[in-house]
């Protein structure tokens, strides 16, 4: 009888130990299953020149790191895209979220012990830009002009600092058309303390009807370059000064003589794009209707508000990225579109804003809005004061308007062109062709 139970005994043990094998196979490695998603979603940042807090470039990298990584990309918390996956527009060029598979496979694998797998089914290894290149360089070549702030002491502690010096600007024999603008901080420093930036040229004698100045490049982490549609530019004067806007933030190391620089990639000297782009245009959510900017902003202790603001469109637009702007208690802003018909659309709405990063959410092309004349674009924000809000740093406090990131602001940055009605309707019946071309080959 003994005998009989230690042999049911060893069987039983032998059949969960075959079992456990099997499971171990079909189990996600890191070598075929994780890294090809950790290299492309998280290899930018996470690399010993990036921003990220550890590089996750090799299994010993990673291993360790195998349960926080399931724990914050479980929770969506990494990568950093914070849009809402259930309303309005989904098609992103620049999208760093994880699929719900890639999820699932992230955290089956860590379950499982987190193993390795079969070097030999390794992803090729992507070649990272140092943490001094430009981003832009391998796709666009070098800048065809780069313009430079004055140099700034960086404190090491205190609170957030502003640097606004004027630069003469004399980089231009004729007025040209931009394509493309990159805002490079200094590397390791300056990334590690810009918290964002404009670099804003003001001509030296506008002509009349010219604008008054030509917002070069806007800056926030999670957003340092800009690249317009085929077919757009932004007209830049030959000479002026660049009035420099850069925020700063202390984390506990200081330097001198900092320096950011804004590279500039133009059109072919003589060729005109079709169209003419301003880059990234304000829509304001706060202190509309003749009020002062933020004097609607009076966020309780421990409290809430919410915010709305409208635009009427006078012309046609095209919208080709949405980038909101709040600071530590900003939690949710959603653009939508009340169109001449009555009819309202969400066209994207962020539900985790997270001040820390400053996220251009760039539209895939055939999936950018194209806005008839006498749209409403319509902005709601809400901010949250209380102790839920996991970057709140005092919720026993009355927040109002203002530039620190302890105040707050209640804007978006829209990367906009404006178009007459022959263009837009060049506009709609393109992307109808597009969209008839696509049904029929499906």
């Amino acid at each position: 009888m003994i005998f009989t139970l230690r042999l049911k005994t060893i069987a039983t043990m032998a059949t969960l130990a075959a079992a456990n094998t099997v499971l171990a196979q079909e189990a996600p490695n890191y070598s075929r299953d994780v890294a090809p998603i950790l290299q492309a979603k998280c290899a930018s940042c996470h690399n010993p020149e990036g921003i990220g807090p550890m590089p996750l470039l090799t299994y010993e990298q990673v291993r360790p790191f195998a349960l926080l990584i399931k724990d914050r990309t479980s929770k969506r918390i990494m990568p950093p895209w914070h849009l809402d996956p259930t309303v309005g527009i989904q098609e992103f060029k620049n999208d760093m979220s994880l699929t719900e598979e890639q999820i699932d496979t992230i955290g089956a694998w860590a379950d499982a012990g987190a193993p390795e797998g079969d070097r030999a089914d390794l992803p090729v290894p992507m070649e990272i830009a140092t943490g001094g290149a430009w981003q832009l360089e391998e796709q666009m070549g070098p800048p065809d002009l780069i313009i430079r702030s004055k140099p700034y002491d960086v404190i090491a502690n205190g609170q957030d600092q502003w640097w606004m010096p004027d630069v003469p600007f004399d980089g231009l024999d004729t007025e040209r058309w931009l394509r493309a603008a990159e805002f490079k901080p200094s590397y390791p420093l300056g990334k590690k303390v810009v918290h964002h930036g404009h670099a804003v040229l003001v001509p030296e004698n506008p002509e009349q009807g010219d604008r008054r100045s030509v917002a070069l490049a806007r800056y926030g982490v999670g957003k340092s370059w800009e690249i317009y549609p085929e077919g757009t530019g932004m007209r830049v004067p030959t000479n002026g000064h660049i009035a420099w806007n850069l925020h700063y933030f202390p984390v506990g190391v200081g330097g001198s003589g900092d320096v950011v620089e804004v590279g500039l990639w133009f059109y072919p000297e003589g060729e005109r794009p079709e169209l003419e782009t301003a880059g990234e245009a304000m829509f304001r959510v706060d202190g509309l209707n003749g009020m002062a900017r933020g004097q609607d902003i009076v966020i309780p202790p421990h409290g809430y508000q919410v915010l709305q603001g409208t635009h009427v469109l006078d012309s046609p637009a095209i919208i080709h990225s949405y980038r909101p702007h709040m600071h530590m208690r900003g939690r949710v802003m959603t653009m939508e579109a009340i169109y001449p018909d009555g009819r309202k659309e969400v066209l994207s709405q962020v539900d985790k804003y997270n001040h820390n990063w400053q996220i251009s959410y760039i539209y895939a092309d055939d999936s950018k809005p194209i806005l008839p004349k006498g749209t409403v674009l319509q902005f709601s924000s809400v901010f949250d004061n209380t102790a839920n809000n996991p970057i709140n740093p005092d919720p026993e406090q009355w927040v109002v308007f203002g530039r620190r990131g302890v105040d707050e602001m209640n804007h978006a940055w829209l990367g906009m062109t404006y178009i007459n009605e022959e263009q837009y309707g060049s506009a709609i019946a393109e992307r109808r062709a597009r969209q008839e071309t696509l049904r029929v080959s499906q």
